[in-house]
């Protein structure tokens, strides 16, 4: 038997299912967001909505697989955890209002084929991702992530009590017990410890009341996936728009896939595995919209459990994502993961999103300190992280750019980096 730590293999099963639990938990409600979104501002009856719950759960897991186990050029062979993308939820909402959801779908199913074609042919971009780049997105999804994190660690956006008291109490607990088991606890437990910190949060969100239950009376047992809830249309400024953004999501996944290669295996990405990864990205996204959801992508988060867990055994997430499209088939299983409080799903990402954050930073190292990757990189990060804080310095530009770039900092993190990689003298040093 593997072990796993270790990228192949199998490992028995009942030490799979909590390490693949763990990973279900930390973005199940990420996952399912965006549709409720989007549902809910489209206007949505309540019952395709639940049906989209259950398809963005089966399209996640199906993707994931996809991802651990390639077909064909289609995956990386990595343990990579795929969800439906807040990233393109404001050009989603804006097409599903003003042309409707099967024009949005139509532009989902055509963008990901843009994006997967893209991925089989890594040779012909992932030259202008040297480390540098790599390193400085890497960065900027982890910075990007911390918000996330704190304001689920609050109650999640928007809510009515928003920072109350109880949230503090729940989230601290939830982040204290997460903390204390990576630091003093051992073996397996030790690699749990998200699962633990997630276990101890809700049993206290239980006995403070706080936990809402009456989702669970009017619940189906078994439900099929529903295949092509919406006729796709097919327009061509919808599928520009949704190609833009498409490009942006293959920028994040080319960040989550170096990251996980250097935070949980030590070591750097291959091309292969970039490209697979991408194309997995693109064609699953397809899959989602066939299925109406919007795109799929590589989960930061769970990137971040992944590295500072060190569980990295394909089979063990495999058991996550069959997980998740169990969710999908039995709809209770998703009904019951909704219950989890917003500061329990807040507290122990805060640990992980740094650990993101730490990768980047062994990324630059490894790239050594010259005087050109430190113009890269701080140019990149102040400009990426900085106008993208304060939005209304896009407000000149077309709506397509402010949709894409304006409070998306990976977006322009990336592209600053490959500019100035593209620019800049290779002998800067040398020259100045």
């Amino acid at each position: 038997m593997a072990s796993i730590y270790e990228l192949n293999g199998r490992v028995p099963v009942l030490q799979a299912v909590p390490f693949g639990l763990q990973h279900v938990l930390v973005m199940f409600v990420a996952n399912i967001t965006p549709i409720i979104i989007l549902a809910n501002v489209a206007g949505v009856n309540a019952e395709l909505s639940a049906a989209l719950i259950q398809n963005c759960m089966v399209v996640a897991g199906i993707g994931t697989l996809v991802q651990l186990y390639p077909v064909w050029r289609i995956g990386s062979r990595l343990p990579i955890v795929m969800g439906i993308s807040f990233t393109f939820l404001s050009l989603a909402i804006a097409i599903a209002t003003t042309q409707g959801m099967g024009t949005l779908m139509g532009a989902v199913i055509v963008g990901g084929l843009v994006e997967g074609c893209l991925g089989l042919f890594p040779k012909y971009w992932t030259r202008l991702i040297p480390q540098v780049v790599a390193a400085t997105v890497v960065t900027a999804i982890g910075f990007s992530l911390l918000p996330i994190g704190a304001n689920s660690f609050a109650g999640g956006q928007g809510a009515a009590d928003f920072g109350s008291a109880t949230n503090w109490i729940i989230g601290s607990v939830t982040l204290l017990t997460c903390l204390l088991t990576q630091v003093f606890a051992r073996g397996f437990l030790r690699s749990l410890s998200v699962l633990v910190g997630l276990a101890v949060g809700y049993i206290l969100s239980v006995c403070m009341g706080v936990v809402d239950f009456s989702g669970l009376s009017h619940v189906e047992v078994v439900a099929l996936p529903r295949l092509m809830p919406f006729k796709p249309e097919f327009h061509l400024d919808a599928i520009l728009a949704i190609v833009c953004v498409f490009l942006v999501s293959a920028t994040e996944t080319i960040g989550d896939t170096s990251a996980l290669c250097s935070g949980a295996l030590g070591r750097e990405v291959e091309q292969k595995e970039m490209g697979g990864s991408v194309a997995c990205d693109g064609f699953l996204s397809t899959l989602a919209g066939l299925f109406g959801c919007t795109p799929i992508t590589s989960f930061s988060q769970n990137v971040g459990l992944a590295a500072i867990s060190k569980v990295v055994n394909r089979f063990v997430i495999a058991t996550g994502a069959l997980i998740m499209i169990l969710g999908g088939l039995f709809p209770v299983v998703g009904t019951v993961l909704t219950t989890i409080p917003q500061p329990v799903l807040g507290g122990c990402p805060i640990m992980m999103f740094g650990s993101i954050l730490f990768a980047g930073f062994g990324m630059m190292a490894k790239t050594g300190f010259s005087q050109r990757n430190m113009i890269i990189v701080s140019l990149s990060l102040s400009v990426g992280l900085g106008f993208t804080q304060a939005t209304g310095l896009f407000a000149i530009f077309p709506k397509i750019v402010q949709t894409v770039f304006a409070e998306n900092c990976v977006a322009v993190v990336f592209l600053l980096a490959v500019v100035l990689n593209l620019v800049l003298p290779k002998e800067i040093e040398k020259k100045a």
